[in-house]
């Protein structure tokens, strides 16, 4: 088994709380960071432009992406070209459809035409991968974001999808292919292995990183003692 440091794949930090945020930026493992609505919301973001700003000021000089959040794609621009001002570092998040799903090609193919670093997010197959590919610009640096977990959680194995979506990318050679919504920290290496660029793990999952190559034996003990010590905290008897 590979160590961390010599896996090719790049970690991405996946959060919204700025303590662990601007934790997981400070360690030299962690190449870059992404957010989303969602977790921002969950980490009781009330402000997006204030947020995005003041976690700007101290990351400065790793890949960081923030998502509009319109379901109009005129607004989507708006927003896009204001979140892509804010600095050289940022990277700005598109969902591959709208809530009707109407498809986002145009509004990538626009923002790619004025050399807007693009994450085009929430993907899951490889025809949405083609349309995307074709419509960014091959030589501005951009992510295509494909949930690999979600896909997992349906009961399909994403490595083939992933591994077909490598592929397809070097037709953008200036463009990186992210493994989105990992479920576990095997998937760092399944992402590694595939030549996949790649992959953004939450505070959680990173957590684990310690139990990488750990002794199987002692893994086992360890949970046994877990078993024994709960059971005493809460005085089962029989």
């Amino acid at each position: 088994m590979k160590k961390i440091e010599e896996l090719k794949v790049k970690i991405f930090a996946d959060g919204a709380d700025k303590a662990g945020m601007l934790e997981m930026y400070g360690k030299s493992h962690i190449k870059g960071l992404t957010t989303n609505p969602t977790l921002m919301k969950l980490a009781g973001i009330t402000d997006y432009r204030a947020f995005c700003k003041d976690i700007l000021t101290s990351i400065k000089d790793k890949p960081i992406s923030f998502e509009v959040f319109s379901d109009d794609f005129d607004e989507m621009e708006r927003q896009a070209m204001e979140i892509a001002s804010w600095a050289d570092n940022v990277y700005v998040k598109i969902p591959v459809t709208n809530t009707k799903q109407e498809t986002c090609y145009q509004l990538v193919k626009k923002l790619a035409s004025q050399k807007v670093k693009l994450n085009v997010t929430a993907m899951m197959t490889l025809d949405q991968v083609q349309n995307v590919v074709e419509v960014l610009d091959p030589d501005v640096p951009n992510y295509v974001s494909i949930f690999a977990g979600r896909i997992a959680d349906t009961g399909r194995d994403p490595v083939p999808i992933m591994a077909a979506a490598v592929k397809k990318l070097k037709l953008v050679p200036a463009s990186e292919l992210i493994w989105a919504s990992p479920r576990e920290l095997l998937n760092i290496f399944q992402a590694d292995k595939i030549g996949c660029h790649i992959i953004t793990i939450t505070n959680n999952i990173l957590k684990k990183l310690s139990l990488v190559d750990y002794d199987l034996e002692q893994y086992s003990l360890d949970t046994v003692k877990m078993f024994y010590r709960d059971a005493l905290a809460a005085n089962y008897n029989l």
